[in-house]
């Protein structure tokens, strides 16, 4: 018997969605508003999603403190008020879109949880606008 455990975190930050590699004006194209030299931000909503089996002895698939505990250490440090693209190491050379950021976000979590649970990160940049990753 496998159950589903939700974590929903929430951290700010800002970013700029660019590639040096193209000009000005394509970047404007296709980034728009979010291509802003000085920068934007956004109310980040995290959820970390653990799909596993239920302890006999617990009756947890995973303890909530213990999973609340990795996502402030690992990502809510790392990243709640910054500037993405200037302030993380992560960002210096990935445009740090909602995409690449949920990537981020599993990959340093998958590094922290054991793979017996499976590991989905949803992320909400804006009420309407969220991305989905689960290592596929």
């Amino acid at each position: 018997m496998k159950v589903a455990v939700y974590r929903k975190e929430h951290f700010n930050a800002a970013h700029r969605l660019h590639n040096p590699n193209w000009s000005d004006e394509k970047n404007q194209e296709i980034f728009g508003k979010c291509n802003n030299p000085n920068f934007h931000g956004h109310n980040y909503e995290l959820i970390v999603k653990l799909v596993g089996p239920v302890d006999p002895d617990t009756g947890y698939v995973f303890d909530m403190k213990v999973l609340s505990d990795l996502i402030k250490v690992n990502v809510l440090n790392r990243f709640d008020h910054k500037n993405l693209n200037l302030d993380t190491n992560e960002f210096k050379n990935l445009n740090p879109t909602a995409e690449n950021i949920a990537v981020v976000i599993w990959n340093i979590l998958r590094t922290e949880i054991d793979t017996k649970y499976d590991l989905t990160i949803r992320l909400y940049e804006t009420e309407r606008n969220f991305v989905e990753y689960d290592g596929n």
